[in-house]
């Protein structure tokens, strides 16, 4: 049975808060002169929990490297993502034969941009990017931004982007 890591972290946070709270109380008696406990005569306990805090620590160590490597490989992994991503749009707008300034408004609208905005960012007037969405949604055999999106969306889920390779 495979412990999650997150309470493995925990359970390392409770062993180091005990040791840490042992060698404190360790410390204020020895400062204020205390005997208290029998604090003093308890070294190999001491020792014990010594290992225990270097055995915390490059257990924290090696979890810290785990996630930090796991986080790489997502990263990655987003990466390939967004690249097949795009390289379906890209092969789909092809195959609608968009053209660059259709390819643009359609890809704006895959962005969630409005019509006026994309029209501020092209530098143009919204009757020129309407005419351009019809065009896109006319081509693409769809009749709205929202079809036009679930299109992608449907592609995106159909099959997996990255493959197992042997």
């Amino acid at each position: 049975m495979k412990v999650p890591q997150t309470s493995l972290l925990w359970l390392l946070l409770v062993v180091q808060a005990l040791c840490a709270a042992f060698f404190m109380t360790d410390a204020v008696l020895d400062w204020t002169g205390g005997e208290g406990a029998g604090f003093r005569h308890l070294h190999s306990f001491e020792l014990f929990l010594s290992l225990a805090l270097v055995g915390g620590l490059s257990a924290t160590i090696a979890l810290i490297r785990s996630q930090s490597r796991r986080v790489r490989d997502m990263q990655r992994q987003l990466q390939v993502a967004q690249g097949a991503f795009a390289q379906v749009i890209e092969t789909q707008f092809s195959e609608w034969q968009l053209s660059d300034a259709e390819r643009d408004v359609a890809m704006l609208t895959i962005k969630g941009l409005s019509i006026a905005e994309i029209a501020g960012m092209r530098q143009t007037k919204e009757g020129t990017i309407k005419a351009q969405s019809a065009a896109v949604y006319r081509k693409a055999g769809v009749s709205s931004r929202v079809q036009l999106l679930s299109f992608f969306v449907d592609e995106l889920l159909s099959e997996p982007l990255v493959r197992d390779v042997p």
